[in-house]
């Protein structure tokens, strides 16, 4: 008897529909092809043991097992419920075999049955529902992130003995339903972190709110213990809530490197990644013999912060470069390509100097002047470039420290970074991909941030007397734009401009001092 299942295969961040056709005729033996590595070859034994353990078996017959289409690598083992479920099928152990056609069927069993969560649930899901199944039978574990996608029956099982009584007409298995309104509506920030926690440095807040009102990229510079991280792990907590289209797209990517634990059926926060300074290209960008999300595309629509920046090797900053311009990384193998989106702000941090001081002319303190440029010379022009708004930390005076009373809260501030990006959604509605000033194109920047005479007197003069780099004109503008968002003002002002100009500090000639 010949008998279909559906599984899935997830390549980048989208997943491809596998048919596993089951064939039982007159034998003695066992064939499984159709591309399928090592764990996939496994799955015999485990279905073996699985089934004999609750009271069923795999028959003596010869059993046939193709995973179509046979050009693709089938890998890891959640098609053990897929393949296990087409050979009872196909063997009459179920009473409806028929059914096992109308579902998506997914899952890694241990030798006692029992179902053990997989990754990629929830573009298994979307994949599923678009080709017209009827549903998706999962793990208890991964039910709850596939229930999100509407129209699709989405039902969870922690034994195989769940799903062989569902297709014999006898489960107890429900529904899993998701109500995503209502997980968006009990949204609370449980980062535990606020900026009134912050003690001083109003004028790095301030750079850092324009930063998060534009999503602008920026890099604090300042010697060690001034609160450069401090502020950094605060800056999520002013950043507008996701939107739901963003939401399921973070999810999605968390779902595919199997991040979402079995209680999370969305992701309703922006992703904060810190990865540590001794972290590779590959784990940083995503890739392997297996390609998978790296850290870049865990950060979609969230913050990639990467403390004491000229730490890092030189090799793995500077792939930043292409994401950070068109926002996917594209991963390229012999066999395959894949896209993962990588749409994040970068947030860095570094010490002016190897020895955590700024320069000192006088030379009583601090590390030489070829020492300083030495090591500043780390980050390369290329990628300084595509970082918008660079942020002098000055310690902060005990007086300061010793104050009682508390600064702004990120709820305050995060209403005048709402209130900015409304204006720039409204502003560029009518142009797809552009969603915030940081994302203009040097067209749009002639369209959307025309000065006055005044203003373009202000910048000549900056671009003259302060040395500023070819590469700051267009950064300034787009900063002065979101400046003049945050003030509701239609137009660029100069006084716009001037404060955009600070925020170039290490584009200036002579800044060593």
């Amino acid at each position: 008897m010949l008998v279909k299942t559906y599984g899935s295969a997830v390549y980048g961040v989208d997943a491809i529909t596998i048919t596993v056709e089951v064939n039982i005729s007159q034998g003695i033996k066992f064939f499984l092809v159709g591309l399928p590595d090592n764990a996939v070859k496994e799955s015999h034994q485990r279905i073996a043991a699985a089934l004999k353990n609750n009271g069923y078996k795999i028959p003596g017959k010869e059993i046939t097992i193709n995973m179509a289409p046979a050009d693709i690598r089938k890998e890891g083992s959640a098609y053990d419920l897929t393949i296990a479920m087409g050979i009872l099928a196909a063997s009459e152990q179920v009473s409806q075999p028929h059914l096992t056609e109308e579902y998506v069927i997914m899952g890694e069993m241990s030798l006692d049955g029992e179902l053990r969560p997989i990754k990629g649930a929830l573009p298994i899901a979307i994949k599923a529902q678009k080709e017209g199944f009827k549903g998706v039978i999962l793990p208890a574990s991964n039910a709850k992130e596939a229930a999100i996608v509407e129209g699709l029956d989405v039902y969870g099982a922690s034994n195989i003995k769940e799903v062989i009584d569902f297709f014999n007409g006898v489960s107890t298995m429900e529904k899993v339903v998701f109500d995503i309104q209502k997980e968006f509506e009990n949204y609370d920030d449980i980062s535990g972190v606020d900026f009134a926690d912050v003690k001083g440095q109003e004028n790095v807040k301030r750079a850092l709110e324009i930063a998060a009102a534009g999503g602008h990229n920026a890099i604090m510079i300042g010697p060690p213990g001034s609160g450069k991280t401090m502020l950094s792990k605060r800056i999520s907590t002013i950043l507008p809530p996701l939107t739901m289209d963003e939401a399921l797209e973070t999810t999605k990517i968390h779902s595919v490197a199997g991040l979402l634990g079995g209680n999370v059926g969305l992701i309703t926060q922006r992703p904060f990644r810190s990865p540590h300074h001794t972290i590779s290209d590959v784990a940083l960008v995503g890739g392997g013999s297996n390609p998978k999300p790296g850290e870049i595309s865990l950060a979609h629509n969230g913050i990639l912060f990467l403390d004491e920046l000229p730490e890092f090797k030189r090799q793995v900053i500077e792939v930043l470069r292409q994401p950070l311009e068109d926002r996917v990384v594209t991963i390229s193998r012999a066999k395959i390509s894949v896209d993962y989106p990588s749409s994040f702000m970068l947030i860095a941090s570094m010490n002016p100097s190897p020895s955590g001081d700024f320069y000192d002319p006088s030379g009583n303190s601090g590390d030489p002047e070829h020492i300083v440029k030495r090591y500043l010379a780390k980050i390369s022009g290329p990628l300084m470039d595509r970082i918008d708004l660079h942020i002098e930390v000055q310690p902060v005076p005990y007086d300061k420290l010793a104050e009682k009373k508390d600064g702004e809260t990120s709820a305050e501030i995060r209403a005048r970074v709402v209130a900015a990006r409304k204006i720039q959604e409204q502003r560029f509605k009518e142009v797809p991909g552009i969603h915030c000033n940081a994302q203009l194109s040097p067209k749009l920047v002639k369209v959307h941030c025309q000065i006055n005479e005044a203003g373009e007197a202000l910048m000549k003069n900056a671009m003259e007397k302060l040395g500023l780099s070819a590469r700051s004109y267009a950064r300034i503008f787009k900063v002065a734009r979101t400046i003049a968002d945050l003030e509701a003002s239609p137009n660029i002002e100069p006084h716009h401009i001037a404060e955009a100009i600070q925020y170039r500090s290490l584009d200036r000639d002579g800044w060593l001092g």
